[in-house]
This record gives structure tokens, C-alpha cells and sequence, in this order.
């Protein structure tokens, strides 16, 4: 998956340029105001270095597309609005961008944030 082949060569699409594409959409979702750590060692690994695709798994399984996205929401919203609406915003933008079928988005709820009412 993620690989194509045309007259001229071949086209292979990287996890990491899903993962930065479903990172920008999900940065552009409403009620979310983060995206956390998959583990203790990506959360080690992230403050060290600033990857762009934190928060963000995807897998390859053949013909499929799989993305994990772990957000933190703000205080004070729907979770599942926040949720659905973050799902839906990932599978079409990565869509859009490679004209792929994305078979699952799923979202975990890592935590949430209170903002600054000042």
C-alpha cells in the first residue's frame, strides 16, 4: 500500500506523509487543542525532537490504510462531536491529498485541557 507503479517509475507514499497530513487536519478540528503521545517513549522521543506526525500512527495492512490518532480536548465539549468530527476530517483530507481509501481513523482521547479564560 502506498506504492504505485507508472510508465515513468515508481511512487511510494511514506507513514510519515500520512501521518503529517492527518496531524494538520487534526490540528484544524474543532475542540481539540493537542495531540498526545502515543506512549512513554514517543512522548520521550517527541520533546527531543519535533516530529511533525506526534499523536499519529498509520499502518499499511495490504490494500488498507489505518490511522490512530490520539488528540486532548478542550474542556467543556462534546467528546464524541470532537471525536467524529476529527475522524471525518483526517480520513478526507488524507483522501483528498492521495486519492486513497482510508479504512479506519481512530481516535483516542488522551485527555483533556481547561484554556485560559484570561
Amino acid at each position: 500500500m502506498g506504492e504505485e507503479t507508472t510508465s515513468l517509475g515508481g511512487i511510494h507514499v511514506s507513514p510519515n506523509a500520512v501521518a503529517t497530513i492527518a496531524y494538520h487536519a487534526t490540528l484544524q478540528s474543532y475542540g481539540v487543542v493537542g495531540l498526545a503521545p502515543k506512549n512513554l517513549a514517543d512522548g520521550i522521543v517527541s520533546t527531543i525532537t519535533r516530529e511533525p506526525s506526534r499523536g499519529i500512527s498509520v499502518h499499511y495492512k495490504e490494500d488498507e490504510i489505518h490511522i490512530d490518532v490520539h488528540i486532548i480536548v478542550e474542556y467543556g465539549t462534546r467528546i464524541n462531536s470532537v471525536a467524529e468530527s476529527v475522524a471525518n476530517t483526517v480520513r478526507f483530507n488524507v483522501e483528498k491529498a492521495l486519492g486513497l481509501r482510508v479504512n479506519t481513523v481512530n481516535v483516542h482521547v488522551a485527555g483533556l485541557r481547561i484554556s485560559n479564560t484570561d
